[in-house]
């Protein structure tokens, strides 16, 4: 049941079996997520993108998960943003987490440079997840490719 009414989820994708992505829940998903067994949420959606909901980590907190707000600018992506967002994946490495942003792009390149560079991912692998919902504009093909030069480097 809770399957299924997360699948309903616009973009939903399970990467793994602790791992899921997604755009925007409406409030009632929040319950199907927990019911899954998620145990964090994390949103990397600004609090002004579509669909945004206002007391997202009431409702998250109400449905006892852990609640976690990265909020990244589309525009203009950060090495900061990406490397919040590994640290607290890696805070919660073998717990289920479900990630959200507006649509799944957002989330979908950060899922594809964890992926490759903490999970050991091939790159042909991580690709084709991400590949899945979208093709990284020019923008954020430089944003991955800028990341992964830096991890390489350092």
């Amino acid at each position: 049941m809770a399957d299924a009414a997360i699948a309903q989820i616009h973009h939903f994708l399970k990467v793994s079996d602790s791992i899921a992505t997604a755009g925007q829940p409406t409030e009632m998903q929040f319950a199907a997520i927990a019911e899954a067994g998620y145990r964090v949420v994390i949103n990397l959606a600004l609090p002004s993108s579509t669909n945004a909901l206002p007391h997202e980590q009431v409702l998250v907190e109400a449905q006892d998960m852990t609640y976690i707000h990265i909020p990244v600018v589309w525009e203009e992506p950060t090495l900061a943003d990406v490397q919040q967002f590994f640290s607290v994946m890696q805070a919660y490495a073998g717990t289920p987490v479900f990630v959200h942003c507006a649509l799944n792009m957002r989330v979908s390149a950060f899922i594809y440079l964890y992926r490759r560079l903490y999970e050991g991912v091939d790159e042909a692998a991580a690709t084709q997840t991400l590949h899945q919902l979208w093709v990284p504009n020019d923008r954020w093909q430089a944003f991955i490719a800028q990341v992964v030069q830096y991890y390489q480097q350092h």
